[in-house]
C-alpha cells in the first residue's frame, strides 16, 4: 500500500488551528511533520497532535515515513514551496514511493493582505523601524493624504485602471500610518486602525436599512434621502454648511457651499461687486443652475489648454 503524504496548507493570517473539519481529520489519522515550530504546531499539539519537527529535503521525509499509511506535511506561513517542488518531483520519477495530495486546511478571508499592510506599518513605525515614517506627525502627513488622493483621481479621470490600483494603494498607505501613529497618541486619547474600520462598518450598516435591516425602497432617489435623512440624525448640527471641508480647492468650495444652501431651501444673496471673488461666485452660480460641474468644466478647459501649451513647445517658439 502507498504512502499518502498530505502537504497541508493553511492562512497565516487566521488564527493558529482554526482548521476545516477535513484538515482536523487528516491530522488526527497521520504522521504530522512541520520544518519548524510555529504557532500551528503549537495549536496542534495542544489539541492533542504531535507533530515532529523535521529538518530534512524531499528525500528525507520518505526515508523517515517509509511505510507509513498517511503521512501529513504542515506548511509553514509562507506554503513551503521549494520543498513542495522538490517533493512533487522526486514522486514524478518514481511515482509509486507515494501518493502527493494538496490540502488546504484554511483560507484567506476577502480583505486579508490588510492585515499584511497593517503589520508591515506597524513594523515600520516601532522602534528599528523607519526614522521618517517614525518622526511624522498627522499634521505633517496631511499634504501627501491629499496629494495621493489626487492621483487617484487622476487614474479615474484617465480611465486607467491599473494605475488606480497602486494609486489606491498609496491612498491605503496613508491610512495605515495615520492609524498606526494615532496609537502612541497620549492622555487616553489614542485609537487603532480597528477603530477606523470599525467606525466605517458601523456607519454602512446603519445608512443602508435597505441592505441591514430590511426597510423596503422603491429606487436609488428613495436610498439616496435615506441616507441624507440618516446623515442628518447622525449628526447634531447646527447649520446646513456643517461638514463642508473648507479646505478642498476654492472652485468646489463655492459649489459646495451653494449646494448646501440650496438643498436646506436657503435664498441668500449672491455678492454684489465687481471684484473677481464676486464674479467667480456668480459664475460657479451660473454653472450650477445649468446643471454643469463647475470644478469638472475648469479642469477639463485647463487640461485642454495644457495640451495646447504641449503643442507650443515642439512646434518651438514663433518666428
Amino acid at each position: 500500500m502507498s504512502t499518502r503524504i498530505v502537504l497541508l496548507v493553511t492562512s497565516p493570517r487566521l488564527p493558529a488551528g482554526l482548521l476545516t473539519a477535513e484538515a482536523w481529520d487528516t491530522v488526527r489519522a497521520g504522521l504530522v511533520f512541520a520544518a519548524a515550530e510555529s504557532e500551528q504546531t503549537a495549536a496542534l499539539r495542544a489539541a492533542g497532535v504531535p507533530v515532529t519537527v523535521l529538518d530534512t529535503d524531499a528525500q528525507g521525509l520518505l526515508d523517515e515515513t517509509r511505510g507509513a499509511p498517511l503521512v501529513v506535511w504542515l506548511a509553514g506561513p509562507h506554503g513551503d514551496q521549494p520543498f513542495a517542488r522538490q517533493l512533487g518531483l522526486r514522486l514524478a520519477r518514481e511515482p509509486g514511493l507515494a501518493e502527493l495530495e494538496l490540502m488546504y486546511g484554511s483560507w484567506d478571508p476577502p480583505g486579508a493582505r490588510l492585515l499584511d499592510a497593517v503589520a508591515v506599518m506597524d513594523r515600520l513605525v516601532s522602534p528599528g523601524g523607519d526614522p521618517w515614517k517614525r518622526a511624522q506627525t498627522h499634521r505633517t502627513l496631511a499634504p501627501y493624504l491629499l496629494e495621493e488622493s489626487y492621483e487617484a483621481y487622476d487614474a479615474i479621470e484617465r480611465g486607467d485602471l491599473d494605475e488606480l490600483r497602486e494609486e489606491l494603494g498609496d491612498v491605503l498607505l496613508q491610512i495605515v500610518l495615520h492609524a498606526r501613529l494615532a496609537e502612541e497618541l497620549p492622555d487616553g486619547r489614542a485609537w487603532n486602525v480597528d477603530d477606523v474600520a470599525g467606525i466605517l462598518v458601523e456607519k454602512m450598516i446603519r445608512r443602508n436599512p435597505h441592505v441591514f435591516a430590511g426597510e423596503r425602497v422603491e429606487d436609488i432617489e428613495e436610498i439616496t434621502a435615506n441616507w441624507e435623512r440618516i446623515k442628518r440624525e447622525e449628526k447634531a448640527r447646527e447649520s446646513v454648511l456643517d461638514g463642508v471641508a473648507l479646505s478642498q480647492p476654492a472652485l468646489a468650495l463655492a459649489a459646495k457651499l451653494l449646494h448646501r444652501a440650496a438643498r436646506g431651501g436657503l435664498e441668500v444673496a449672491l455678492p454684489e461687486g465687481d471684484d473677481l471673488g464676486a464674479v467667480l461666485l456668480r459664475l460657479v452660480a451660473e454653472a450650477r443652475a445649468a446643471g454643469h460641474d463647475p470644478e469638472a468644466e475648469l479642469r477639463r478647459a485647463a487640461l485642454a489648454y495644457g495640451e495646447a501649451v504641449r503643442v507650443a513647445e515642439k512646434a518651438g517658439p514663433a518666428e
